[in-house]
């Protein structure tokens, strides 16, 4: 077994702590918090499903590897091993891109909304909004660029952020259900439909995957083979307390109807603030920059991991020039890469603001829908990476094992799969599989533009992505046909 060569410059200074930090600032996202929430009272029925058969098998598989891998690139590496360069090339192309595309769609319109809202008007399409746009983008690439042992406390502050204003809303939501009555739930409905499966399904998934992100900084870990297993465990149960407790206070409060996908969360906190009377304003207004702070934050934390994704592709020879993949040799940053993806972030960003002619709901939805699509395409090659890993690699020391051996490996590996598949083909092709089954679905009343417009931007973007990703690839090949930067 042969894996990329070790990148020089680098210094180990993420502990375990650190690690879960990352995992927790990349992962909850506010995004998909008011989107999980339109779903009704079935999203917190479905949270419970995808939590127990695809977040715990998903984080099983992914303790094992990223302890038995603890190499710089993560998801790259493993997918090289198994596969060879041109299988991991296309597929770090995905998992990186959905980050950029993220950051200048769905992050940093949420982001502007909740400013706009509750901090200091900006309007829709003005000066004041595109400059928002552009400083919260380069404010979160820059977190990317300077050196991890000083960027990851912002991380870290983005994840205390994220929790501290989960947790406010939370109880707030309570104190207003006890003096008002939790009727929002007594009207929720949490009894399963397919609909709502079929409609919920990419956007959960979304949520629950990433736990293996700060893998990508492997040789910066002071002690990956311990630390990233307990890491995945304490990130996912944090995440999944917080997307569920959330949704639920969400659902108590909020009239059948009133939820929507861009404007869920923060609407919500506007309507249980209610009771801090005077002081409802100022606390708002707190919580919209604490909302803010997080939004970049987890732009920044996937920024981070992401790059050097990206960066280690292009320094293997797998992404148009070596010098892509060049660490900065005092920060330890891709900074190359780092500013592309802000290119890549601010050009989206432009793209979306033309989207549906400013509608600021179907620009989420359909930016949010292409991060989803693009995420979940990049595991159709990792997860069987990780199954070739475990057949094909058994000597390799494994400090953690998932239960029953390879069976249980494998087993896991298939149902995660299985779930990807899924909702890869509902985010490209959602309605398809309702009509399937004989439901009614109004696409133009369910996303606000046409399937053409919607399949033009999702199809498009995944046609475009991959034909860079193969035209990076044989540009490498031409140039250094005989070039190989790999280390026994």
């Amino acid at each position: 077994m042969s894996v990329p060569a070790p990148v020089p410059h680098l210094k180990r200074s993420l502990r375990r702590f650190d690690i879960m930090a990352i995992g927790i600032a990349a992962v909850i996202s506010f995004d998909v918090i008011g989107q999980i929430a339109a779903g009704g009272g079935q999203a917190v029925t479905w949270i419970g499903v995808i939590v127990v058969a695809f977040l715990l098998p998903y984080a099983l598989i992914f303790a094992e590897t990223g302890a038995a891998f603890p190499q710089e690139g993560g998801p790259y590496v493993w997918v090289e091993v198994a596969f060879g360069r041109l299988p991991a090339a296309l597929t770090t192309m995905f998992y990186w891109v959905t980050n950029p595309v993220w950051l200048g769609g769905s992050l940093v319109f949420l982001a502007a909304q909740a400013w706009d809202g509750f901090v200091f008007p900006l309007g829709t399409g003005t000066v004041a909004d595109y400059a928002f746009k552009l400083v919260f983008i380069w404010i979160a690439i820059l977190t990317a660029v300077i050196s991890l042992r000083r960027g990851k406390w912002i991380t870290t502050a983005g994840a205390g952020a994220k929790v501290l204003a989960l947790a406010f809303f939370t109880a707030t939501a309570v104190a207003y259900g006890l003096q008002h009555g939790f009727r929002g739930l007594e009207a929720a409905g949490f009894a399963p439909t397919a609909a709502g499966f079929l409609a919920l399904v990419p956007v959960l998934l979304f949520a629950f995957v990433g736990f293996e992100a700060p893998n990508a900084a492997g040789d910066e870990m002071l002690d990956p083979r311990r630390d990233v297993p307990v890491a995945i465990a304490v990130s996912a149960s944090v995440a999944t307390c917080c997307y569920l407790l959330p949704v639920l206070a969400i659902l108590s409060a909020a009239p059948a109807g009133r939820v929507t996908g861009v404007g869920g969360f923060m609407e919500a906190a506007r309507l249980v603030f209610g009771i801090y009377g005077s002081w409802r304003g100022p606390l708002l207004s707190c919580v919209a920059v604490l909302f803010a702070l997080s939004l970049l934050t987890q732009g920044s934390a996937w920024m981070i991991v992401a790059d050097r994704m990206q960066a280690m592709a292009a320094a293997d020879g797998g992404f148009f020039t070596r010098a892509l993949g060049a660490f900065h040799p005092r920060l330890g940053t891709p900074v190359r890469m780092n500013l592309l993806s802000g290119v890549t972030a601010t050009l989206f960003m432009a793209a979306s603001m033309n989207l549906a002619h400013g509608d600021a709901s179907a620009i989420f939805g359909v930016v949010l829908t292409v991060a989803i699509t693009t995420l979940l395409l990049s595991y159709i090659a990792v997860i069987p990476a990780l199954l070739a890993l475990r057949l094909r690699h058994p000597a390799v020391p494994r400090p953690y094992h998932v239960p029953f051996g390879t069976r249980g490996f494998t087993v896991a590996a298939l149902l995660v799969y299985a779930w990807i598949l899924l909702g890869c083909w509902v985010a490209l092709f959602p309605g398809t599989l309702e009509r399937l089954v004989g439901f009614h679905y109004d696409f133009r009343a369910t996303w606000g533009v046409s399937r053409l417009t919607f399949e033009a931007f999702t199809l498009g973007t995944v046609a475009v992505l991959l034909a860079i990703a193969a035209a990076g690839y044989l540009v490498q090949r031409w140039r250094a046909p005989s070039a190989d930067s790999r280390t026994p």
